[in-house]
């Protein structure tokens, strides 16, 4: 069942929901509306102990709760060396051993459990991140608070789901709503935290999923409003646009900004195959680049940290061209060694920082060639920093929109959603993936894939298309009078035209014959369906996939598709429309949630089978010697056994749950799989005994 139906009916919640919620019986979207409100609470109360924490622990480390760069610049050379190193030598261990996915930027890890995990994260992930982001941070990691805040909110909202044994489509929702908790009350923006849960991680805009996430979103910016005030993350003086050519100056800039993005994706991940590369114990390396970390802050104590006190002055527009040059480059190395050799923290902030000082550099020299039609530095400065995270993360939404809520100024917003869309189209020509989702791939993780964004892949045309078609099918030398009476009285909106051996010649359509109209009673008995007809219209076979067929519907103004039997006959064998993807796409979304439903209630269940009513029983059992490496296709038990394969359950490495996917007929089981099947009773026993 869908979640859109799910709201529209009572619900029983199992185990601790079954007392007073089930007694009231609470709708399924007010439920996850009161959910929301929780995690949202958590996930803002999360935040500002985040922030608590990491200022104890810089008063631990600099010796005051209020961070600046004057303070670490008034230390001596070792200590400003030994902190980061120290720091680097407590999270190395603490990661390795605990929670390793506590290391690097917990954006990734929260979209893959998300889309390929059912929304489970461990609780231990809340204690583990936040203590190794807190001290990598704190002690001078050249990372930001976003990404550990996202995680921890995330995992926050996972637990509160895992207690009350929520469906597997809630609890990616709660998981997503604890991420824009996380990010509404750490920038104090909650329309940006929102957009980020439902751009970002979630990949999805359905209205059921929405609600909740907004609820989340201004509940834990009321918190963080209540414990750290109301204010933006950055004072940034009033811009504006100066002339409209210097737009085309923000053009350039779009286009700088990308090659930052892209430089920023790439340094990043060659660090980490450099770093992975080395004979050392990942644990080991840590205070390594905790060390290298305290060596570039002697110079540039600027990269340590989350870096807002350097944002503000190139927003201020303080810093010289040859500043806004080294910070760039150095911020790039900084961020790169302290996340791939094993530091815990965000890429956020960073790539506010690059963006600050790329857009700063531009407008340096923009102020240089052209002082009376250019705004002052820190506007591109501003315009950079919403470009740089939009190519980075690919989601230019987000950028716009936290961009605006972290300074309060509308003036820019013009060259601000040029910059970020242009930004965003040219960082994905050089870097396809984000860097969130790239961190996936390279562990083989296909997030487009793990999200079942596109679910009409696993559904060919035959499946839908109508083989009946009365009156759709005309021959070749069908008179005009036909046609014209067929168009008229109500018929099918397309003919086709077939030969004496039923192979298709083309379309005759409402376009085809509007032309004929003023002409009809000239043309009477002249004319035919082959002088009409047109043959460039694009066919499909019923092999293909859904997917494919939408494709083809999105770059033709068509509602309906001949379907022939292959493209070298050409034979005539049905229609699809636009109409039966639609009712395709809502059926498998059905089938998909309640598969998912009914999965979740045998994993909860203490037998290995339960009955479906009738001799319909679904059990899981582990997948069978004779099926490793075979595919489902290849072993097509719904023909030998009269069973169906409705859930594949796969270990990964020492994760301790497991990734639930909904099969497709390519799917190839492994070793250690698990399946979950449905069909007769006797049928269940004689897989599980095969």
């Amino acid at each position: 069942m869908s979640e859109d139906q799910e709201a529209s009916v009572p619900i029983s919640p199992p185990g601790i929901r079954s007392g007073l919620l089930a007694r009231l019986r609470m709708s399924g979207h007010t439920y996850m509306l009161i959910l929301a409100i929780l995690v949202g609470c958590l996930g803002g109360l999360g935040a500002v102990g985040f922030r608590l924490l990491i200022q104890a622990l810089q008063a631990v480390a600099w010796g005051e709760w209020n961070y600046s760069l004057d303070l670490v610049r008034s230390h001596p050379w070792w200590w400003i060396v030994l902190v980061p190193t120290v720091g680097g030598m407590i999270v190395g261990p603490l990661v390795h051993f605990l929670a390793r996915e506590a290391k690097g930027h917990g954006v990734p890890e929260v979209m893959e459990a998300v889309a390929v995990n059912s929304g489970f994260i461990r609780v231990r992930v809340v204690v583990v991140k936040s203590l190794a982001s807190a001290i990598t941070i704190a002690s001078g990691g050249s990372v930001g608070r976003e990404g550990p805040i996202v995680q921890i909110g995330a995992a926050l909202g996972s637990s509160i789901g895992q207690l009350l044994r929520v469906s597997g489509g809630r609890l990616r929702t709660l998981a997503a709503c604890g991420a824009a908790a996380g990010i509404a009350a750490t920038f104090n923006a909650p329309v940006a935290g929102a957009l980020f849960a439902v751009e970002i991680i979630l990949g999805d805009f359905g209205v059921t999923q929405f609600s909740p996430i907004v609820i989340s979103s201004v509940i834990a910016t009321v918190v963080s409003r209540h414990f750290l005030g109301d204010f933006p993350a950055f004072e940034v003086p009033v811009y504006g646009l100066q002339s409209p050519w210097e737009l085309l100056i923000y053009l350039v800039l779009a286009g700088f900004t990308a090659v930052v993005a892209a430089t920023f994706i790439k340094s990043l991940y060659s660090l980490e195959d450099f770093c992975d590369r080395l004979p050392i114990r990942p644990w080991l390396l840590t205070p390594i680049g905790g060390l290298i970390i305290g060596l570039i802050g002697l110079r540039f104590p600027e990269v340590f940290g989350v870096g807002y006190e350097a944002i503000d002055a190139a927003l201020s527009g303080d810093l010289g061209l040859g500043v806004l040059a080294s910070l760039l480059v150095v911020k790039l190395l900084a961020t790169g060694i302290t996340i791939s050799t094993g530091g815990s923290g965000g890429v956020f902030a960073p790539s506010l920082f690059l963006g600050a000082m790329a857009g700063g550099l531009v407008g340096v020299v923009a102020n240089e060639l052209f002082p009376t039609i250019t705004a002052a530095p820190g506007a591109y400065a501003l315009v950079g920093m919403g470009a740089v995270v939009s190519g980075a993360t690919h989601a230019p939404i987000t950028a716009i929109l936290i961009i605006f809520e972290l300074t309060n100024d509308y003036q820019l917003i013009v060259p601000l959603m040029g910059a970020c869309i242009i930004s965003t189209l040219a960082t994905t020509r050089l870097k396809p993936e984000s860097i969130y989702t790239l961190k996936l791939l390279r562990r083989g993780v296909d997030i487009s894939a793990g999200r079942e964004l596109n679910i009409l892949r696993s559904q060919r045309v035959e499946q839908v298309m109508v083989t009946e078609n009365d009156g759709a099918v005309i021959g070749t030398d069908t008179p005009l009078a036909v046609l014209l009476e067929t168009m008229t009285s109500g018929g099918p909106t397309y003919s086709y035209v077939v030969d004496s051996e039923g192979r298709l010649q083309g379309v005759v359509g409402p376009d085809e014959l509007r032309t004929t109209l003023l002409h009809a009673e000239s043309l009477h008995g002249l004319v035919n369906a082959s002088d009409l007809l047109r043959q460039d219209v694009p066919t499909v076979t019923p092999d293909q996939d859904l997917d494919a067929v939408m494709r083809i519907f999105g770059g033709k103004n068509r509602e309906e598709l001949p379907v022939i039997d292959s493209h070298e006959n050409r034979r005539f064998v049905g229609t699809i429309t636009r109409d039966h993807l639609l009712e395709a796409y809502k059926r498998e979304l059905h089938r998909r949630d309640m598969v998912m439903s009914l999965a979740g209630d045998l994993s909860g269940s203490t037998q290995d089978e339960i009955s479906l009513g009738g001799d319909h029983w679904m059990a899981e059992l582990p997948v069978p010697s004779g099926f490793r490496d075979r595919t489902l296709r290849e072993l097509d038990l719904r023909q030998t056994l009269g069973v169906q394969v409705v859930l594949v359950r796969r270990r990964q490495g020492t994760t301790e749950e497991p990734l639930e996917m909904v099969p497709q007929p390519d799917t190839r089981l492994q070793l250690g799989d698990a399946i979950v099947v449905m069909g007769p009773r006797q049928a269940l026993r004689q897989l599980r005994n095969s």
